[in-house]
């Protein structure tokens, strides 16, 4: 990757630890966007920061400039990756708007069932941008409460991240304990199990039902779907308005018909796609 640092020698933004000048924040903002789609606005300085300069103390290096240097050479390929890893943001909890995992439970899987008398006892769900898994677990954990027969279903879910150290992380599923406060008693005590100190893990029943894997939203798509089922939820926020317009084609390409949109409570699909109907509280249902 070719690094411009002409811009590198505009004042600092502020005295820091590190030297971090403007054109060093416009280049990172300008890299993100590049390879990830996501669109920082031009005044998360402090954010960017903060989460790059404990990389620079375990380098070794003195500024900013040094470290855009570094990741745009041949020796500093895997850094890029932690770059990227570290200007994305995670932010979850388990069963994080919950209606949505009330309306999968009673009303989507509910329609899949009707549906499989004819076309088979196939589930197929998609967690885009799912962190460090705790909404693909609440998905999980919505199946096995729901759907009393999942075993003799095909029921898969598919949670994927930009971020490798999230996707690492969910596949594991291992919490705090502390993660468990304001859930209900019968879920947090029959689905996640004690398992060290203060820490607690998905049980295997639920672990066993996701794939965790890599996956830039940008780039290409292995998986063919269709999706019965896909949450793609306060993730596009970081895109701009022609990125969403593509992302959304996409999963409406991806998705079974009637298949259901679930994404977050800030997010709309106005002026970016008319294949999809919205059914109240960030639910949308695919109709083209």
């Amino acid at each position: 990757m070719a690094v411009d640092t002409k811009t590198a020698d505009t004042p600092s933004v502020e005295d820091r630890e590190f030297s971090f000048s403007t054109g060093d924040y416009d280049f990172l903002r300008s890299m993100l966007k590049e390879k990830t789609g996501i669109e920082l606005g031009p005044t998360k300085h402090n954010m960017v920061y903060a989460r790059l300069a404990k990389r620079l103390r375990k380098l070794g290096m003195k500024t900013f400039r040094q470290y855009i240097e570094f990741i745009g050479s041949a020796e500093g390929t895997a850094e890029l990756g932690t770059t990227l890893n570290a200007l994305t943001t995670n932010l979850t909890k388990f069963f994080r708007e919950n209606h949505h995992f009330e309306h999968l439970a009673t009303t989507a899987l509910q329609e899949i069932r009707a549906r499989a008398v004819s076309q088979g006892r196939r589930l197929r769900i998609w967690s885009a941008g799912c962190s460090s898994g705790e909404e693909p677990y609440s998905a999980a954990i919505t199946l096995l409460r729901a759907m009393p027969d999942i075993k003799q279903w095909d029921a898969k879910i598919l949670a994927t991240d930009i971020d490798t150290e999230m996707v690492r992380r969910g596949s594991e599923g291992i919490y705090p304990a502390s993660s468990l406060e304001g859930m209900a008693p019968d879920i947090a005590n029959k689905y996640f199990e004690s398992y060290g100190d203060d820490k607690v893990r998905v049980v295997a029943e639920a672990r066993n039902l996701i794939s965790f894997k890599h996956l830039n939203l940008i780039g290409n798509w292995p998986m063919k779907g269709p999706f019965d089922v896909i949450f793609c939820r306060n993730v596009v926020i970081y895109f701009d308005k022609d990125t969403q317009r593509v992302l959304f084609d996409r999963y409406a390409n991806l998705l079974a018909p009637g298949g259901f949109l679930y994404i977050g409570h800030s997010e709309n699909l106005f002026g970016i796609t008319e294949r999809f109907k919205l059914l109240g509280r960030n639910i949308h249902r695919k109709i083209a």
